[in-house]
């Protein structure tokens, strides 16, 4: 080999080199949040993405698209091309709505991969603070004696928000009427205005208003008291036995996805919210952190998807 093919490698080389940086900067990863501003989903979501997009050197976007309990947006993610570039995050409801909806455009377990688990939260379970009910045992006592005349609401047919309620009345024996909103933050401000009598909603959205007179937290829907609220009771101590709802929380993205760029993302997510900073925020929004290899994230999926089935069939809750 000549000279000048070794000088003209050398800037091939150099040319390529230099242009990777802007190619991967160009890149830009939507991470779909299938629900409105101020859900689990979407608080979490906009605690790590602009971490991500700098260890990944790609621009990570966060994107609503609520509506249908949260299959508009989780159907979009279906659909996109298997690329990495196209995320949802995701919680319980992702597996429960394969049991409640009657049709999907997708199916919750085949149509996805685990890409990245990023931890847990569980919910608590709200009341207006004009009720006149100062712990579970009242507020039970008060829907007893009103059957199907107080409502509560949720983010959606088949949202976590409405299955958690619903489970929990159908384990008290009880009965509510539903009222579906867009988003956790419209259920979340129903019961704030007094239009609602419930609500059952994340940690993640109702610790804030803990001081906050117009809206009393009743029970933890967790196996255990939540380290984010010890002095709250669990549903199950506080009147209910055998009540338990809590929620994964993570990032999946369409089948078909190569495996080492579901690794790749999982390292990067991974290696992020082990950061302090964004292990303080997610500690402030009430999420546990827990690193999980994807490989893991995929069987608790398939578990979720089973256990999903039995919860919904004792919920006695179907959207057609």
């Amino acid at each position: 080999m000549d000279i000048r093919s070794i000088r003209a490698g050398a800037l091939a080389l150099a040319l390529a080199a230099a242009a990777a940086p802007a190619l991967a900067a160009d890149r830009i990863i939507r991470i779909i949040v299938p629900y409105g501003p101020g859900a689990v989903q979407d608080t979490v979501a906009r605690t790590f993405n602009s971490e991500l997009g700098q260890v990944l050197g790609a621009t990570v976007i966060v994107e609503n698209r609520p509506g249908a309990g949260g299959t508009v947006g989780t159907a979009a993610v279906a659909k996109a091309p298997p690329d990495g570039n196209t995320l949802v995050l995701a919680a319980a409801s992702h597996t429960l709505a394969g049991h409640l909806y009657s049709k999907l455009p997708y199916h919750p377990q085949k149509d996805f991969v685990g890409v990245s688990y990023l931890g847990y939260s569980g919910y608590v379970i709200a009341a207006p603070g004009d009720l006149g009910v100062n712990n579970l045992a009242d507020y039970l006592k008060l829907i007893k004696s009103k059957p199907a005349q107080l409502n509560y609401a949720s983010a959606g047919n088949g949202s976590a928000t409405h299955m958690g309620m619903a489970y929990f009345l159908s384990k008290a024996g009880l009965q509510m009427q539903h009222v579906p909103m867009k988003s956790t933050g419209d259920a979340v401000n129903e019961v704030l205005a007094g239009r609602v009598q419930g609500v059952c909603s994340a940690l993640v959205g109702l610790a804030a208003f803990k001081q906050d007179p117009r809206i009393k937290l009743l029970a933890y829907t967790g196996p255990q008291r939540s380290k984010f609220l010890p002095d709250l009771p669990t549903v199950a101590e506080a009147g209910v036995p055998g009540y338990k709802f809590d929620s994964w929380i993570g990032l999946l993205g369409p089948a078909g996805m190569p495996k080492a760029e579901v690794d790749r993302i999982n390292a990067a997510v991974q290696k992020v919210l082990a950061t302090p900073a964004v292990q303080q925020r997610l500690s402030l929004l009430g999420i546990e952190y827990a690193p999980m290899p994807s490989a893991d994230f995929q069987k608790l999926l398939a578990e979720d998807w089973e256990a999903g089935a039995a919860l919904v069939k004792a919920s006695g809750a179907r959207i057609e």
